[in-house]
C-alpha cells in the first residue's frame, strides 16, 4: 500500500466500556483492539527509514519493524519484535504515556488534520495476543555467568532490568517489600487502568527466565545493602524501590478522620481490596470527595473515589487544565465519569466537625503568572476568593519522595537534598557495585521511563560484572 493510500486511513478508535457502567465498576476501561481493527490500524504506519517514534520510546522498541508485522496479520513475529526490547508489553501498551513520547515524533503527527499512529493501542493488542496464545518467545538463554545480582524491588525499573540481567545468563534475585511482586504497577495503577492480571502474567513470563522473586524483605531493615554484598554473596546490586513516601501540602486540618495521602488510599484499594466493606482495613466510602492534584495520581484517586460512591468526586487543581501533568486520556475518561474540576484551585485548611471528621476544605482560586522552572506558569493566590468545597474523604495527590530507609542503613551511598540517589553516566552510585535507576533516582516518573532505566543499567551491570578483575 503506498503512503499516500496510508494517509487516507483514518485512526482506528478503541472501544471503551460506558461511562455510567463504568463510574462504579472496577472493570478496565478501554476493551482492546479487534485484530481485523489492529491490523487497519497497522496499515496506517508510513513504516518510516529514519523512524523518530522508535527515538522518542526510552525502551528503543523496533515500532515500525513490530507495526508491519501486525499488518501483515502475524502477531506472533510482532510479539517477537516486541518482547525482545520490552519486558511488559502488557503493561506499558496500557499505561504508558505515548502521546508524548513515541507517538507526537510520528511523522503523521505533523501533518495537518492527521493523527499519529496508534502505537500504544497496537502494543496492548500484541501484548494480549501473546498472553491469550500462551505465546512464547523464541530465546537461547546463555549459559549461567556464575554472577549473581540482587535487586530491591519489583517495580517496573526492578523487572525489566531482572528480565535484561536473565537473558544475559545472570542469577537475579528480586526482594520486595510487600506480599506481592508488582510494586506501583500493582498497589498505585487502578484496574479499571491496568488489571492486576496482566501485572502477574508478566511477572510470571520473568519467573520462567529464571528470576528468583522473595516478598516480604525489607532493604534496609531486613537486609543491609552491605550483607547483600557480603554474606548473601551477590556480585551487584540494583535499587529500584520508587519514591514511595508521600508529600503532604502542610495545611491546618491534615490530621482529621478521613484525610488520605494517595500513596495510602490507592494501596489500600488496590493491593488490599479495601474497597470490600468485608476487607481487614476497609477505606471509607465516600459521599462527597476531595482529592488535590493534577497528575496521573491524583486522576486514579478521584476516579477510584468515585467508583466508591462520591457524588460529587472532584479534582482541585491550582493550575489550569493546559498544565496539568496527567493523561489527556485519563483526563477524558475522567471528565466523561462525572468527575468535577476545579481548576485554578488550591486547598487552603481542611475543615472538620467536633468528632474529628473531615468536613469541608476550604480552597483559594489561583491565577497563573510567569512560567516556573517546570516550565508551567506559575499560580498565585486571589486576594479574598476563599470558598468551601464540602467532603467526607479528602485525598492529597501532590506528589511523592524517597523513602530514607535504605540510604540512611547505607551510610556510603551518595543522596541529593531531596533523598534521591546520586548515579554516575553507567547507573552506578557512590558504592562500587551498586547501581540504581528509577523514581529513587529521577523522583516520580512514568513507568516507562524507570524501565528505560532498567535496561540502560542491566547493561551497565553486564558490562561491570565482565571487566577483567573479576570475571569467575
Amino acid at each position: 500500500m503506498k503512503a499516500a493510500e496510508r494517509m487516507k486511513i483514518p485512526r482506528q478508535e478503541m472501544p471503551q466500556r460506558d461511562a455510567v457502567e463504568r463510574s462504579s465498576s472496577f472493570d478496565e476501561v478501554n476493551l482492546g483492539l479487534q485484530a481485523h481493527i489492529a491490523m487497519r490500524e497497522a496499515q496506517r504506519c508510513l513504516g518510516c527509514k529514519d523512524a523518530k517514534c522508535v527515538q522518542g520510546c526510552p525502551v528503543n522498541i523496533d515500532i515500525p519493524a513490530f507495526i508491519q508485522r501486525v499488518a501483515d496479520g502475524d502477531f506472533k513475529a510482532a510479539a517477537d519484535v516486541l518482547y525482545a526490547s520490552n519486558a511488559l508489553p502488557g503493561i506499558t501498551g496500557r499505561v504508558c504515556p505515548q502521546e508524548s513520547q513515541c507517538e507526537c515524533n510520528c511523522i503523521r503527527a505533523k501533518a495537518k488534520n492527521n493523527a499519529p499512529s496508534a502505537i500504544g493501542y497496537l502494543e496492548r493488542f500484541v501484548a494480549d495476543w501473546a498472553r491469550e496464545n500462551h505465546y512464547h518467545q523464541n530465546r537461547t538463554i546463555p549459559a549461567p555467568t556464575g554472577f549473581k545480582v540482587a535487586i530491591v524491588g519489583s517495580g517496573p525499573a526492578g523487572l525489566t532490568c531482572a528480565g535484561e540481567l536473565a537473558r544475559r545468563g545472570h542469577g537475579v534475585t528480586i526482594f520486595e517489600a510487600l506480599h506481592e511482586p508488582g510494586g506501583v504497577l500493582l498497589y498505585g495503577i487502578p484496574e479499571f487502568r491496568l488489571p492486576k492480571a496482566i501485572v502477574r502474567k508478566e511477572v510470571e513470563t520473568l519467573t520462567q527466565l529464571g528470576v528468583q522473586i522473595v516478598c516480604n524483605v525489607i532493604i534496609g531493615r531486613t537486609y543491609l545493602i552491605d550483607d547483600l554484598l557480603g554474606e548473601e554473596n551477590f556480585d551487584a546490586v540494583f535499587i529500584a524501590n520508587g519514591a514511595g513516601l508521600p508529600v503532604f501540602q502542610g495545611i491546618a486540618g491534615e490530621n482529621y478522620k478521613g484525610v488520605y495521602s494517595a500513596n495510602e488510599y490507592l494501596t489500600r484499594v488496590n493491593l488490599m481490596c479495601a474497597y470490600d466493606q468485608q476487607s481487614a482495613t476497609p477505606v471509607l466510602r465516600p459521599k462527597k470527595a476531595v482529592v488535590v492534584g493534577g497528575g496521573n495520581v491524583a486522576m486514579d484517586s478521584i476516579r477510584t473515589a468515585r467508583r466508591l460512591g462520591a457524588d460529587p468526586a472532584t479534582l482541585v487543581y491550582r493550575r489550569s487544565r493546559d498544565e496539568m501533568p496527567a493523561r489527556v486520556e485519563e483526563v477524558l475518561h475522567a471528565q466523561e465519569e462525572g468527575i468535577v474540576f476545579e481548576m485554578l484551585t488550591n486547598p487552603v485548611e481542611i475543615l472538620g466537625d467536633d468528632r474529628g471528621w473531615v468536613k469541608a476544605v476550604r480552597c483559594q482560586r489561583m491565577e497563573l503568572g510567569e512560567a516556573d522552572a517546570s516550565g508551567r506558569r506559575s499560580p498565585r493566590p486571589i486576594a479574598g476568593s476563599e470558598f468551601e468545597i464540602e467532603c467526607d474523604v479528602f485525598i492529597e495527590a501532590i506528589g511523592t519522595r524517597a523513602n530514607p530507609l535504605l540510604t540512611q542503613t547505607t551510610p556510603d551511598l551518595a543522596v541529593n537534598a531531596r533523598g534521591n540517589i546520586i548515579i554516575d553516566a553507567n547507573n552506578m552510585t557512590s558504592k562500587a557495585g551498586v547501581f540504581a535507576g528509577g523514581d529513587i533516582v529521577r523522583g516520580a516518573a512514568t513507568v516507562i521511563l524507570a524501565m528505560g532505566d532498567g535496561k540502560r543499567t542491566a547493561a551497565s551491570i553486564d558490562q561491570w560484572l565482565r571487566r577483567d578483575d573479576k570475571v569467575k
